[in-house]
């Protein structure tokens, strides 16, 4: 596994000199909502928002390294200090890195769809994995998703109007503000069919929200917290 790094505004460190779960506040201060982008590729979407809304604060999680630096080039040649970035594995970084329930919203923008049946296990929406995407929500939080893998992306639809306090919206076209990313303006220029859509959890007080998960997940839970421990 390629080694977690944590970019911000003054600096980058290994994630060892952070720990686990990250000091988000202390990262990015201030009192603004949090918005996540995992995936964010080239940073379009992320560096406009964090531009558009100084008040708020973005988190970036991004594996490819020459994309992830990208990023943080470009947010400190305009001095945004509004933001932060995980250069990681998502799957990784969302089970053992990051706290639950801080964001309002989190983005997910055509996603690698793993479309070899043993590949499945690498997806963020799988009943295996959604949880971990959705856990980053506070309650009332919403999740934004597009995909051209439209195949995929009505699996996504099923998985996620199973999921508990969960009530999606599909998008009939584009977004409010236009394309998000530069795959979604090459597609809507060339008119490849995308599935838009946007999930909101329900409001509910944060001691009365219990550790939710896919119902079809069940087994596989049961099966991981049953697995007794290896002695060293």
């Amino acid at each position: 596994m390629r080694p977690t790094v944590v970019s911000v505004l003054d600096g980058s460190r290994p994630l060892g000199q952070l720990g686990a779960p990250l000091p988000l506040g202390r990262l990015v201060p201030g009192g603004g909502r949090w918005e996540v982008e995992i995936g964010f590729g080239k940073g379009r979407y992320l560096l406009q928002r964090a531009a558009a809304e100084p008040a708020h604060r973005f988190l970036g999680i991004e594996r490819v390294g020459k994309y992830e630096r990208m990023l943080v080039r470009r947010a400190r040649r305009r001095r945004l200090a509004n933001w932060m970035s995980l250069r990681g594995e998502a799957l990784y970084l969302l089970s053992a890195v990051l706290p639950r329930s801080f964001a309002d919203v989190v983005h997910v923008y055509f996603p690698d769809p793993w479309p070899k049946a043993r590949h499945h296990k690498r997806r963020l929406f799988d009943p295996e994995t959604v949880d971990l995407v959705l856990g980053l929500l506070r309650p009332g939080g919403s999740l934004c998703f597009a995909t051209d893998f439209l195949d995929y992306g009505e699996l996504v639809v099923e998985i996620l109007r199973a999921y508990p306090g969960l009530a999606v919206r599909p998008l009939a076209g584009l977004w409010p503000d236009g394309p998000r990313t530069n795959y979604e303006a090459k597609y809507v220029e060339a008119g490849r069919p995308i599935l838009r859509l946007r999930a909101t959890l329900a409001e509910a007080a944060p001691a009365d929200r219990p550790r939710l998960f896919h119902p079809a997940a069940g087994s596989a839970i049961v099966s991981a917290q049953a697995t007794p421990a290896r002695a060293e």
